[in-house]
């Protein structure tokens, strides 16, 4: 019988922020291999007393894979555990291939994300109507790089709900370029470690985030949210629950 390995997704951090799914799978694994540099310990240690473990913060991609491919092979159920969502800078794609090469079937579990858990912890809406309806997840270049096509600049230019990954390690030149597209007073939600029992957050005009971010001395599990949404006035409202609007279920006023 071929093997599967469930690739999932643990949230942001706090363990009440994981899926059912995603619950279930790490309840019922043989072997867990965790991202245990980024993955909350109580969020592993929901797999059964039994389970092998398998540490990856100081593990290779092919060294991580060779461990999940022999124990998929003897038959085991093999859960293999990212933070976040696995859809998203997972390196989910080379994982799959290599997979998908061994014969092994997949199933990827999807987590919460930190930038919906950001928002959620600041009680805020990222798309308000009249003011900003669109989000965008990406990060600075990095040693990675970026497409041109994507450069911040053609990003920042939207204005739209700009929600940024692994960039702390490039603030300085991350608030440069914003400010050439958004107002200097712009809100922009920092957020470290968000869910985690030292989560630390705060909105700050765009103009700071270097300066906070330096005296916070943050260069990691951070995400910058830049929107507008942030300030919205409170007479911005979504046209769904308005009297005055028709639709499917519910005829508006005339």
């Amino acid at each position: 019988m071929t093997a599967t390995v469930q690739i999932v997704g643990a949230g942001p951090g706090a363990p009440d922020l994981l899926t059912l799914r995603a619950a279930r799978a790490i309840e019922a694994a043989e072997v867990l291999v965790w991202t245990d540099s980024l993955v909350n310990p109580q969020i592993a240690a929901l797999a059964p007393t039994e389970c092998e473990t398998v540490r990856t913060s100081t593990l290779t991609l092919e060294e991580v894979m060779a461990v999940v491919l022999k124990r998929a092979r003897e038959g085991r159920r093999v859960v293999r555990l990212h933070d976040g969502d696995p859809c998203l800078y997972g390196a989910l794609q080379e994982q799959i291939c290599l997979l998908a090469d061994a014969g092994l079937a997949v199933e990827v579990v999807p987590g919460l994300s930190a930038y919906q858990a950001t928002a959620a912890a600041l009680g805020a809406e990222l798309t308000i109507p009249g003011r900003v309806q669109t989000i965008v997840l990406s990060r600075a270049g990095g040693r990675t790089g970026m497409p041109e096509r994507e450069s911040l600049a053609r990003l920042a230019a939207l204005q739209a709900s700009l929600c940024l990954y692994l960039s702390a390690r490039h603030v300085e030149d991350l608030q440069s370029e914003l400010l050439q597209h958004y107002p200097a007073d712009t809100p922009v939600a920092i957020g470290y470690r968000v869910s985690w029992p030292d989560q630390w957050l705060t909105v700050v005009p765009l103009d700071s985030i270097a300066r906070v971010s330096r005296e916070r001395n943050l260069i990691r599990t951070t995400l910058y949210v830049v929107s507008p949404a942030l300030r919205a006035a409170n007479a911005a409202r979504s046209l769904l629950y308005s009297a005055s609007h028709h639709h499917l279920f519910r005829g508006g006023a005339e």
